[in-house]
């Protein structure tokens, strides 16, 4: 497919191939729905397409809602009036420039989960925490693990982290209370469910498309020093609930049809209910998390031992039901060399061997006034590069 009238240049992140989602707004304006085309943002609520009502709102969800069938026919349109001359003046007048708008939370979050699907960061994980006992624990290849997350404090990118509080043990077993001194980054991607299910009916891996609307990428803020102290038995709290970041656009999983790659091969196999072996589960998606400017880490989210499918999966085999506006992250995303962990924690090696930045200054944890971005790429159609935007966050 090629980009007729429309002018976009060949490294734009946001080709007609693309076409992610967004809610936007500008001075005076309510926000409403749009897709990210070149440096611009089209105004989907005026233009002539169907279901153009469902953009009006100020969230993706509505559209979401609508299901897999209305998810295509618009992506469709949108691809044939981008490529077709006769819709040149129809659409031009409904492009804004990126610059001018304001880009918001895009969906509304109903459930958020957070996987731990990395074998490479679980199993460094393992070895920082309990260096004289396996790495993984006995559970981890059965089942893909997670936790619940709080919904109420993911916010867009850009949004600026405030460093927490809360509990921490000392070396000495004394335990304080202050603001955290391991604050951690989790390079991750999301997933984000349009259409719901019913309670008592788990999804099928083969049903992921039929729920999933798109993907976006998400950063698990993390106090490691209140998480190491809180999780047991229960799990993550405080150390992570303050804040989770997502990027701004979220990219169509039919965008994603060139990505899917075979899963890697799992020991033992999978139960029934997670066999996902008939079925091309893995994304080819590389990740490249940036501290300050300097390039930290490449992770590579096609070295993840559960599939995105298996994570749905196992989140309603025991009947719990699905809501438009649902988030379920994959956890860190790390691979098996040095320069491919997603987190300080792997990559300072819990502090014993700091991160140097191109500035001079070392890094184990993060400080205030550091920035973190994460940015994504997937193969595309026509042979073009799919890049997934960008997860910001500046601790203040």
């Amino acid at each position: 497919m090629t980009d007729d009238w429309l002018e976009i240049p060949q490294d734009s992140a946001f080709t007609r191939n693309h076409l992610p989602y967004g809610v936007f707004s500008r001075a005076g304006e309510n926000r409403r729905v749009g897709v990210a085309v070149g440096s611009q943002v089209l105004d989907l609520a005026r233009l002539d397409i169907p279901h153009a009502s469902a953009f009006a709102s100020p969230s993706l969800n509505t559209f979401m809602a609508l299901g897999p069938e209305a998810w295509s026919l618009v992506r469709t349109r949108l691809q044939f009036m981008l490529g077709d001359e006769g819709f040149r003046e129809a659409v031009s007048a409904q492009l804004i420039p990126a610059d001018d708008v304001q880009l918001h939370l895009p969906i509304e979050v109903a459930d958020y989960v957070d996987f731990y699907a990395s074998e490479h960061h679980a199993t460094n994980v393992g070895r920082i925490f309990r260096p004289d006992s396996e790495p993984l624990t006995p559970n981890w290849k059965y089942l893909p693990i997670g936790y619940h997350g709080r919904a109420g404090t993911i916010f867009v990118s850009g949004t600026e982290v405030h460093r927490p509080a809360g509990q921490a043990r000392a070396a000495g077993g004394s335990v304080t209370f202050g603001p955290t001194t391991r604050l951690d980054i989790e390079a991750e991607v999301a997933f984000v469910v349009g259409a719901g299910s019913a309670s008592g009916r788990p999804v099928a891996v083969s049903a992921f498309a039929e729920h999933v609307f798109g993907v976006c990428l998400l950063n698990d803020w993390s106090a490691r020093d209140i998480q190491a102290w809180e999780y047991v038995p229960l799990g993550p709290f405080l150390g992570k609930s303050f804040a989770t970041s997502i990027s701004a656009w979220i990219t169509p999983l039919d965008a994603l049809a060139e990505a899917w790659i075979d899963p890697p091969s799992r020991n033992p196999v999978p139960l029934p209910y997670l066999d996902d072996g008939a079925m091309r589960s893995g994304l080819d998606i590389d990740l490249e998390v940036k501290l300050n400017g300097t390039l930290v880490s490449r992770p590579r989210f096609a070295d993840m031992y559960w599939s995105p499918a298996q994570m749905l999966a196992h989140m309603t085999v025991n009947g719990a039901s699905l809501r438009t506006g649902d988030v379920f992250g994959s956890g860190t995303v790390s691979g098996p060399r040095p320069d491919q962990r997603g987190c300080l924690l792997e990559l300072s090696w819990n502090g014993s061997e700091p991160v140097t930045l191109d500035d001079g200054s070392r890094r184990s944890f993060l400080e205030d006034g550091d920035e973190v971005v994460i940015t994504a790429s997937a193969p595309g159609a026509d042979g073009r590069t799919l890049e997934l935007g960008e997860v910001r966050g500046r601790i203040g």
